[in-house]
């Protein structure tokens, strides 16, 4: 097995940027066309909020200003800032501004519950930099290889264990795609199973604690933290079951596209290597039950619990990284948390500054009053919902669609009795969902560049086509799911309801 560590962001960016730039025209100069049709759509916006003649009015023209500020390349949180700020002045005055610039900041950043959030950066950074990445997904293609379709399952384990503790989809995605893809190539798997398995193994990772979104979420909507972590235990574990069973159901009824020539190492692994590869990887199940249990029993808060597993995981990274300067991993972990969490402390701020905005121009109310007079049923409510977060999707990534409608549709959950703790799974799937929906899911085009190495392609040809080809077999299983979620709601309510977290 091809052994592969997370790869820093950089590197990832760098070969993202080399695509883009070898699709360029060679003598393209000047300003993107795409940077141009944003700054007149931002001018536009911003004429449009003050020549706004009522509060409804001015609040959309916020809207499409703070869109167009993201097009253009802004920060998420910069832009939202900037725009919910020309909002709120317009509307309500310079007083009235002053108050919520005086008082936003604190009141976003300031909960106890958000202290999760930069113990769960720091305890994914010190685990993938201890190597939990290729030990893990070599205990898995151990253990699930011998399965029909056993590599794609394992490859799917990997990826919901992996992505739940690096807190970037993009990332472990990019990691895993450059250990999975040759492994599957090599073993006869079709090239669209390979890609296409890669792709979905993330979906879990954002539900299964430890997961940013959900704490975000848990912020934005007033929700606890602890329950609404665990409300995405079951649904995470699930989908994952969920994908490994169709892969053997596939392996079962069509075998030539999950491996005719299975890994001749896999196949004759004894027991003594299965078990030699599971206690590689002891530290990542220990950690889980820290954190989980500690939730669960009620032994400890959320925050205590965070505290605890990033501690345990500084001790881990102190053993792992013993012999190759453990400090200089360490302040590095130290840093890149620092970093991560200021971005998203920032990301809250202009979330509280867009729902103050909404407030004041009273547009909260009025979508919730105009989807209640449409007179949907809750089933059909969500099966709208699905179909605009797919389509959103297409140009945002979920964090973003997250901070964007969860204050718009919260008057209109609790009129359509939506319980806040399911919405929380069921948003962050269904932005993760987006993520790699065609034509402009980012997670497809993270594998296809990636797809372009011979070290990973293997020789075999990887078309765009192909990729997009690849998510016909694991979208549906995908959408499917979301249904499950909506006629089954205990699957994530059960857990919060019985756990003392």
């Amino acid at each position: 097995m091809s052994n592969v560590s997370i790869t820093n962001r950089d590197t990832i960016e760098t070969d993202l940027s080399t695509s883009t730039t070898e699709q360029e025209s060679p003598g393209s100069r000047g300003l993107p066309i795409g940077f141009m049709i944003s700054l007149v759509l931002t001018v536009a916006t911003g004429i449009g909020l003050f020549t706004s003649v009522s509060d409804i009015a001015s609040g959309l023209w916020t809207i499409g200003l703070m869109l167009s500020l993201m097009f253009m390349g802004i920060p998420i949180g910069v832009s939202m800032i900037l725009a919910s700020a020309l909002g709120i002045y317009y509307v309500s005055g310079s007083l009235a501004l002053g108050n919520v610039m005086q008082t936003t900041a604190f009141a976003a950043s300031s909960s106890w519950s958000m202290t999760v959030i930069p113990l769960f950066i720091f305890m994914g950074l010190l685990l993938t930099q201890g190597g939990l990445t290729q030990r893990l997904y070599r205990a898995t293609e151990l253990w699930f290889g011998w399965l029909p379709g056993g590599l794609g399952v394992g490859t799917t384990a990997a990826g919901a264990g992996l992505a739940s503790v690096s807190g970037s989809t993009i990332g472990m995605t990019y990691a895993l795609g450059r250990a999975g893809i040759p492994e599957m190539l090599r073993a006869g798997y079709d090239r669209r199973i390979a890609v296409g398995t890669v792709i979905v193994a993330g979906l879990p990772g954002q539900l299964i604690p430890p997961s940013i979104l959900l704490v975000v979420y848990a912020g934005i909507a007033s929700v606890p933290v602890g329950p609404q972590l665990m409300a995405g235990v079951l649904p995470g574990i699930g989908i994952a079951v969920f994908y490994a069973a169709a892969l053997c159901l596939v392996g079962i009824l069509l075998p030539k596209l999950v491996g005719r020539n299975k890994s001749t190492e896999v196949a004759s692994a004894s027991w003594s290597s299965r078990f030699r590869a599971l206690a590689a990887i002891w530290s990542f199940p220990v950690i889980m039950l820290v954190l989980f249990g500690g939730m669960f029993s009620g032994t400890f808060t959320p925050s205590e619990a965070a505290a605890a597993s990033a501690g345990l995981a500084l001790i881990l990274a102190v053993g792992y990284t013993w012999r190759d300067r453990p400090h200089v991993q360490i302040a590095s972990a130290v840093m890149n948390s620092v970093r991560a969490t200021a971005a998203i402390f920032f990301i809250l701020i202009g979330a509280h500054m867009l729902t103050r905005m909404l407030a004041v121009t009273g547009i909260a109310e009025n979508v919730a009053e105009l989807i209640i007079d449409l007179g949907l049923g809750k089933v059909a409510f969500l099966c709208v919902l699905i179909v605009l977060y797919v389509l959103m999707g297409m140009f945002f990534d979920t964090l973003a669609m997250v901070l964007l409608t969860v204050p718009v549709l919260l008057p209109t959950l609790a009129a359509m009795n939506v319980d806040p703790l399911w919405f929380g799974v069921f948003v962050v799937l269904l932005g993760e969902i987006g993520m790699i929906t065609p034509p402009v899911g980012v997670l497809s085009y993270v594998v296809y560049n990636l797809c372009k190495r011979r070290d990973v392609n293997l020789g075999t040809k990887i078309s765009l086509g192909d990729v997009f080809q690849s998510l016909l077999w694991f979208l549906p299983l995908a959408i499917l799911f979301l249904f499950l979620l909506i006629l089954w709601p205990d699957l994530a309510l059960w857990l919060p309801g019985v756990s003392d977290a």
